[in-house]
């Protein structure tokens, strides 16, 4: 792989050690309490053979073709915690902890309608009773926050105590300027998006919540940006839009969607990316790479994306490449040097054909995308879909020219396991518009190491060249 993954990321003060173990966030106040509230589940837990301590649970939507209520409990830890798990309504004949790569193996109560489990670091896990995906117990630990909390009394910090913030009237979004460090408290609720647009250093820091938001985070036009640690309730649109930015840091973000378009991180002529250690269940694209679109243009350089969980009850948890800038006189926008490291994939499902693919590189609008590393990613058995598809294409439906080329990709350290019906494509447009370069190294699927493009179930097409397997 002769790709550069050295990044441009922002300044960032080393830690110091925290010194708590477990902290529990306060429930929400009244009336947000009740509306808020799903009671599928009692949740609590503990430092081992501590006091138990009661958790909020939160109701979260989610699955766009049906919308479904779900839940979502939230915590800092910083070594073990215990557990406990109530199912208030009806038996369960099975439980699982996901993602699988965890480990995590609950032990079932005395009278079988409870479970205990220890998680000994910071994780984001899907609790499923009998198989359920749509009505699952989201536990979010987070890390503690290790930064000391910044003083509410600089002028250069602004921040949101507990409670619910609405907009002014006529405001569309929360707006700050340049320099500030927006804290948001845990219990603190922010009604509408916050807007980051033609700023420079601005960190967003705290476990507050958005909710419910047109959008969540709008950065535009900005540079050298931290978030770090909110979540994002339901929103309508995107969770993160990113348009024309570099130096872009997201951290410990989680997010839950149900809504048409609701992606989660979709990036238009960004460069200079970190994305890590975030929780994005979307019902759209989870985390969309793209060239030019509406007001944004240029090229896409420098994404690292590593230690997430990814879940698209609806599209591709990763896609990239399909809009760029094929205005007259264009000759095109590049998409480069962008790595995804462990990762874990916990749902695809998709009716659509065009678009498919747990990992998608489709371009069109002369875009060229090469130089992309796929590695350590742990895929599950998803609904519907694709396990991968790289593709140079024009979409009818968005596209207005077909892409350039797809070169030098590498699926590294992959794990699969499913039944791997539906095959995956690897597709050119013509011999001047082609796949070139594409490495599986230790591909696995079900547990078996694949050596060649059959064992794979790989479609490959035309104009695509030197594929192969080590």
């Amino acid at each position: 792989m002769a790709a550069p993954f050295s990044l441009l990321v922002c300044s960032w003060t080393a830690p110091a050690l925290a010194q708590e173990e477990l902290i529990v966030y306060p429930p929400p106040a009244p009336p947000t309490f009740y509306t808020h509230l799903n009671d599928d589940f009692t949740v609590r837990v503990r430092e081992p053979g501590g006091t138990w301590q009661d958790l909020y649970e939160y109701n979260v939507m989610v699955d766009l073709d049906r919308p479904q209520s779900a839940t979502m409990v939230r915590f800092d830890m910083d070594g073990p915690v215990e557990v406990s798990v109530r199912k208030n309504n009806g038996d369960f004949r099975n439980v699982r902890v996901r993602p699988l790569a965890a480990g995590i193996k609950p032990e079932v109560g005395r009278f079988g309608h409870s479970i205990t489990f220890t998680i000994d670091q910071p994780r984001k896990l899907s609790v499923e009773f009998d198989g359920d995906r749509l009505h699952n117990l989201h536990v979010i630990a987070n890390p503690i926050e290790t930064t000391e909390k910044p003083d509410p009394e600089d002028p250069d910090v602004i921040w949101f105590g507990p409670g619910v913030h609405e907009l002014a009237e006529g405001e569309e979004g929360f707006r700050f300027p340049s320099n500030k460090t927006v804290y948001l408290e845990a219990g603190a609720l922010l009604r509408g998006p916050v807007v980051l647009d033609r700023v420079e250093n601005v960190k967003v820091l705290g476990r507050g919540m958005l909710d419910r938001p047109q959008r969540g985070f709008e950065v535009t036009f900005s540079k050298n940006i931290v978030i770090d640690g909110p979540t994002v309730l339901n929103p309508k649109h995107y969770t993160v839009f990113c348009g024309q930015s570099s130096e872009l840091v997201i951290r410990n973000l989680k997010t839950f969607s149900a809504d048409k378009w609701s992606d989660g991180l979709d990036f238009m002529s960004c460069s200079d990316v970190e994305v890590d250690d975030v929780f994005l269940r979307t019902s759209d694209d989870s985390i969309a790479i793209y060239g030019h679109r509406w007001d944004y243009y240029g090229d896409v350089r420098n994404f690292r994306i590593t230690n997430s969980v990814l879940w698209a009850d609806v599209a591709h948890p990763i896609n990239i490449g399909i809009h760029g800038n094929a205005e007259e006189g264009s000759e095109g926008e590049l998409i480069e040097n962008l790595l995804f490291q462990n990762i874990d994939i916990l749902e695809h499902d998709e009716d659509d054909l065009t678009a498919q693919g747990t990992m998608a590189i489709n371009v069109s609008d002369r875009n060229l995308a090469r130089n992309v590393l796929f590695d350590t990613i742990r895929v599950e058995d998803f609904q519907e879909g694709q396990l991968l598809t790289l593709g140079v294409v024009f979409s009818e439906k968005y596209s207005a020219a077909p892409g350039r080329g797809i070169e030098n990709v590498t699926f590294r350290n992959v794990s699969y396991t499913g039944p791997n019906i539906k095959a995956s494509v690897l597709a050119g447009y013509d011999e001047e518009r082609a796949v070139r370069g594409v490495l599986f190294e230790n591909l696995q699927i079900n547990g078996r190491k694949v050596r060649n493009a059959d064992e794979a179930n790989l479609d490959i097409r035309g104009h695509v060249s030197d594929v192969r397997f080590r």
